[in-house]
């Protein structure tokens, strides 16, 4: 499987080049950057062995041989470039968030499928071994009563923030905050896991600029409730537990990553850890997944991950929108 790699930032500097040289099945033929990051990109193809550098999307579109894009640019133009690479007759890897908005999300899938094309979203927790073995140990649990998450982790970014410096991470025109970088881990754990919530509200820190500094988003379910918190303005030690009737599941440390859980059965004398995941890179799970799935030509199984995108951007959407946290023109 042939990818193009689009952005020059720190998903693709420290996360997708190292891990994608890990998977064997995934060649890399090209980076695309801005014309001033130009030289990063070099660099970057330099130390990974890429042979091409574009500065100009419609020529990468026209004439490299990449069977896939990978979307690793800012969250505000995730839509704009995965829908470029559709319609050029591309296959896309859009990291997470899917895009800015639900119809967005929509827009693209239906895109995809109309096409016939593969588009997946890189949410690196969904596609761990330890979240596949999750699911299948969920329904020991018995019947769910509450499920908590956090994932909070102080941004190098909010010091610059806190003197005025809004980057993208922190600037809601460019779909940035807490809820759709951070946050948005924990939702698709729970979506993933659970489905689309009944309700969904999100209660919010906003900053001077209208952005959500951290958050914690309350979703309700038929029997149960679940919190998501996330945070950029502060730090706590990551995790997330599922409580049932007859025994609970912690996942320990970073939803991110999804390192390691622990069960206990009600009956039993021992809580049981699992450390399943077989890479260090957390990036690399998902690539390998991406790379199997469309070898198998298996589109129902990308469709079914585009059900739990369009699900969590749903989700991500009404929260957000609960919280007064505009983005860009709305």
């Amino acid at each position: 499987m042939k990818l193009a790699i689009l952005g020059t930032g720190f998903i693709v500097r420290d996360g997708a080049l190292p891990a994608l040289q890990d998977v064997s099945e995934i060649e890399v033929t090209a980076i695309l950057s801005r014309p001033r990051s130009k030289s990063v990109a070099e660099a970057l193809a330099k130390n990974f062995s890429v042979p091409k550098v574009y500065t100009d999307f419609d020529e990468l579109l026209a004439n490299d041989d990449a069977e896939f894009v990978y979307v690793g640019v800012i969250n505000s133009v995730h839509y704009e470039y995965a829908k470029r690479a559709l319609l050029a007759g591309k296959n896309v890897i859009v990291e997470k968030p899917f895009a800015s908005t639900a119809a967005q999300t929509r827009e693209l899938c239906a895109l995809a499928v109309e096409k016939n094309l593969y588009v997946f979203e890189a949410v690196t927790l969904l596609h761990c071994p330890n979240f596949h073995a999750i699911k299948k140990f969920l329904p020991e649990l018995g019947t769910i009563r509450a499920v908590t998450a956090n994932y909070s982790q102080y941004s190098s970014r909010y010091d610059k923030y806190l003197r005025g410096e809004v980057l993208p991470a922190f600037d809601p025109k460019l779909s940035g905050g807490a809820l759709f970088d951070i946050n948005i881990y924990n939702l698709n754990f729970i979506i993933g896991l659970f489905g689309a919530p009944r309700e969904i509200f999100y209660t919010a820190n906003v900053g001077f600029n209208g952005v959500d500094t951290s958050g914690v988003a309350v979703m309700t379910y038929p029997n149960f409730f679940a919190t998501a918190t996330g945070a950029k303005d502060s730090d706590s030690p990551g995790f997330i537990s599922v409580q049932g009737e007859r025994g609970w599941l912690k996942v320990l440390g970073a939803p991110n990553e999804l390192k390691a859980f622990e069960i206990f059965l009600r009956g039993t004398s021992a809580t049981t850890r699992y450390e399943l995941n077989r890479h260090s890179n957390r990036m690399v799970h998902e690539f390998k997944e991406f790379a199997r799935i469309f070898s198998e030509k298996n589109f129902g199984e990308m469709k079914s991950g585009l059900e739990i995108s369009l699900a969590v951007m749903e989700a991500a959407e009404r929260a957000r929108k609960s919280a007064g946290i505009i983005f860009g023109d709305e």
